[in-house]
C-alpha cells in the first residue's frame, strides 16, 4: 500500500475513532439520564444494575479516548517519518 493511501486510511480511522467516542459519550449521557429519572421512580432493578452499566460505558469511553489519542500520535509520527508534508504541499 502506498504511503499516501496509508495516510488516507489512517485519517479515516482517526475520524471513526472520534465518532465512536462521541457515540459512547452519548450512551453514557443516556445512562446518566436514566439514573436521574430513576431517582424519582426508585425501581430496585434499575438501582441494582444501572451503576454497573454506567461503569462499563464510562470505561469504554475512556478506552476509546485513549486509543484515539494514541492512534493520532501514531498517524502524526507516520506523517513526519515518511516526509509526507512535501508530497501533500508542493510549495513546502
Amino acid at each position: 500500500m502506498e504511503k499516501l493511501q496509508k495516510l488516507d486510511l489512517m485519517d479515516k480511522i482517526v475520524r471513526e475513532l472520534e465518532d465512536l467516542k462521541n457515540s459512547q459519550t452519548a450512551v453514557l449521557k443516556k445512562v446518566a439520564q436514566i439514573e436521574a429519572d430513576n431517582i424519582t421512580l426508585d425501581v430496585d432493578l434499575l438501582n441494582q444494575r444501572l451503576p454497573d452499566l454506567h461503569e462499563e460505558v464510562a470505561s469504554s469511553v475512556e478506552i476509546v479516548s485513549e486509543l484515539a489519542e494514541a492512534f493520532q500520535a501514531h498517524r502524526e509520527k507516520f506523517f513526519v517519518d515518511n516526509k509526507l508534508e512535501a508530497l501533500l504541499d508542493p510549495t513546502a
